[in-house]
């Protein structure tokens, strides 16, 4: 299905019946890898996820979005196709999950007024932690400032205008290599924004469910929403990895059919 928000095209699914359960995915994915989540929690909720602007099949943003301009988008898709729903249960993996805790924050603090309250929540291997750097991480940084620093005032830029992009490709993640320009400047804003701040008012019953594996949003993070989030409970399933729900679907759904209430 496909609905233009916002002067874009955005493509998501809709299915089932019951409360309404929207499902945001991480950097870089899209609703396809849903599936089989979808599949099971549409027994019990009417269940919409969307690929958010830039992934999947919806348009790319004009201009970089911060996890802010996502939250906004978020609740405009919801204002605009589900406006009825006054409750609104929202899962989240990874970026998805980044999103989340800045909305439920915001509406808890009272700094937000969608017009729907989130009774739970669940976030799966969410992202929202900023890692502390080895020193691996910390030298390789050091050496992509140096050479940027080089380029800048080298005039390097007139013979080769593209520079500081392969500079940045060469330096950057796998996710930052693959974006265009404008969801470069938007994966920047998104793992610079440290989200910890935010969850002790994420007060309401929260799921967190976690691969022991997870390298990318380690399992380390998930504790530590646990610990600060007042209601959160964390299950970890073992052998999983960033993705727990593809890793071990028959876990996952157990785990969440028994948050959820969904008969397996």
């Amino acid at each position: 299905m496909n609905v233009n928000i916002n002067g874009l095209n955005i493509n998501y699914i809709d299915e089932g019946t019951g409360p309404l359960l929207v499902m945001l995915h991480g950097w870089g994915s899209n609703i396809d890898l849903f599936a089989g989540v979808i599949n099971f929690a549409k027994r019990g909720y009417h269940v919409v996820a969307m690929d958010m602007p830039g992934f999947g099949k919806s348009d790319e943003p004009k201009e970089p979005m911060s996890v802010e301009d996502f939250m906004n988008f978020v609740i405009d898709f919801i204002k605009t196709l589900y406006p009825d729903d006054k409750e609104v249960i929202f899962l989240g993996h990874s970026m998805g999950g980044r999103i989340i805790i800045k909305l439920a924050s915001g509406i808890n603090e009272g700094k937000l007024s969608p017009g729907f309250t989130i009774p739970k929540i669940v976030l799966t291997d969410s992202a929202g932690v900023i890692p502390v750097k080895t020193k691996a991480q910390l030298k390789r940084s050091r050496r992509y400032k140096f050479y940027k620093n080089f380029i800048t005032k080298s005039g390097l830029l007139k013979l080769d205008p593209k520079a500081l992009d392969k500079l940045q490709k060469k330096f950057g993640s796998a996710d930052y290599a693959a974006a265009s320009p404008v969801m470069r400047k938007s994966l920047v804003m998104a793992v610079n924004e440290d989200m910890v701040p935010s969850m002790p008012s994420v007060t309401q019953p929260v799921l967190l469910i976690w691969g022991d594996k997870d390298t990318a949003t380690p399992l380390s993070d998930g504790q530590k929403m646990e610990e600060l989030m007042p209601e959160a409970g964390l299950a970890v399933i073992e052998g999983a990895g960033h993705y727990s729900f593809l890793d071990n679907l028959y876990v996952y759904n157990k785990i969440l059919g028994s948050f959820l209430g969904i008969k397996n």
